[in-house]
């Protein structure tokens, strides 16, 4: 097959964000398949090129987005490269890329849809003669058709034998257990919520409506905890999580977080499978989700989720439950989310607390496996698409 000498602009390939581990999975897979590419970042890194793993990478830019830069990091990766047909690859979303060079250069955009109907914003960007659209969910597909879009489908994946039932993670000082890492008790309930805080008109991740289902969940049940897996303060354009913690009347012995610092320098993979494992069920029904990589992290570690049943987020249950809720608009994107129901979140957790005795469920292992595995995924579907892009 011809090579493809590409461009991808997204996260850095080391960051720990959805972008950025989908950005490693797949750029060092064509890496390996003897492609030529490069990630120009517009989240972590600045002021120099390095390269990580093999993967040569670009600084952001001084525009928010990079628009400033991807087209000359474009033009002098394609100069060094010749053997291979030239691509820009986009894993973010779409609307924010800007300005006339987009459209001198031949974008692949895999891109998250997570409204109904398609942003016009991002139907514009998507519906250039120089952009091939590629949907990371099933959702994301159908709505694309609705707009009149063509594309093709690659869903988001993850290393199945990392994200696995880990009762334990090693280091130099010995065993450490899931529930030791979260400092959550063995015998307790736990209710996890795994999520960035990032955003405050609307606040995607829905936090107040699923931390006000537990508390009315967690009314009656004294070993049931709450881990909040997200940066506590809003220091990143979120918002303070303890002012709804204190709002709905959460004891101190009812909930905990992970370790701040920990999380912001970045937690490894495997430490991460024992956390996931440390769960009795994920909490996860936000307003809506181009993909929702922590339901199959989760799922693929045996442990089942609770999401909401709009966007992407139902197509990924194996075993779990989809919470219903009510159309909210989005007057930034204009379209529509869906704010899930709390009455709906309380009830699925119930029905998770009835099955706390079952340590893992090997259906939802199982369904991530055969669905989301990434070798799979990169050998049945991106090789597939990478051969027809060399051949048009």
């Amino acid at each position: 097959m011809q090579k493809i000498t590409g461009l991808w602009v997204s996260n850095a390939p080391w960051a720990p964000t959805g972008y950025g581990t989908q950005t490693k999975q797949v750029v060092s897979r064509m890496i390996a398949d003897g492609h030529n590419i490069a990630v120009a970042s517009n989240y972590g890194l600045e002021a120099t090129q390095t390269n990580f793993d093999g993967i040569e990478v670009f600084p952001k830019g001084t525009d928010p987005y990079s628009n400033d830069v991807v087209y000359p990091y474009f033009m002098d990766w394609k100069r060094q490269h010749t053997d291979g047909k030239p691509f820009v690859f986009t894993l973010y979303d779409c609307w924010v890329f800007q300005g006339p060079k987009w459209d001198e250069m031949p974008v692949v955009s895999w891109v998250p849809i997570d409204h109904t109907p398609v942003p016009p914003k991002v139907a514009q960007f998507l519906s250039k003669d120089n952009v091939r659209t590629v949907a990371m969910s099933k959702f994301g597909a159908d709505q694309m058709k609705r707009a009149g879009i063509d594309c093709d489908y690659v869903p988001h994946a993850i290393d199945t034998k990392l994200m696995k039932p880990t009762p334990n993670y090693y280091t130099s000082a010995g065993a450490k257990s899931g529930r030791d890492i979260i400092n959550a008790p063995r015998e307790a309930f736990v209710v996890g919520i795994i999520n960035a805080n990032k955003g405050t008109a609307p606040v995607r991740k829905a936090f107040a409506e699923q931390i006000m289902a537990f508390s009315i969940f967690a009314a009656d049940k004294p070993d049931a905890v709450l881990y909040l897996h997200t940066e506590r303060f809003g220091a990143y354009g979120g918002i303070a999580i303890d002012g709804i913690i204190e709002a709905v009347g959460l004891r101190p012995d009812q909930y905990v977080y992970v370790n701040q610092y920990q999380n912001m320098i970045g937690i490894p993979d495997d430490a991460m499978a024992a956390i996931y494992s440390a769960l009795n069920v994920l909490l996860a029904p936000t307003l809506g989700e181009g993909f929702g990589i922590t339901v199959i992290e989760a799922q693929s570690c045996g442990v089942p989720v609770i999401v909401s049943d709009f966007s992407a987020q139902p197509e990924l249950v194996g075993d779990g439950w989809k919470v219903p809720g009510q159309p909210l608009w989005d007057a930034a994107q204009h379209a529509w989310f869906q704010i899930p129901s709390v009455e709906a979140i309380v009830r699925s957790l119930n029905e998770a607390y009835e099955r706390k005795s079952e340590k893992t469920s090997k259906a939802a292992r199982k369904f991530v496996v055969d669905n989301y595995d990434a070798d799979t995924v990169y050998k049945d579907m991106w090789c597939p698409l990478f051969e027809d892009l060399v051949k048009e």
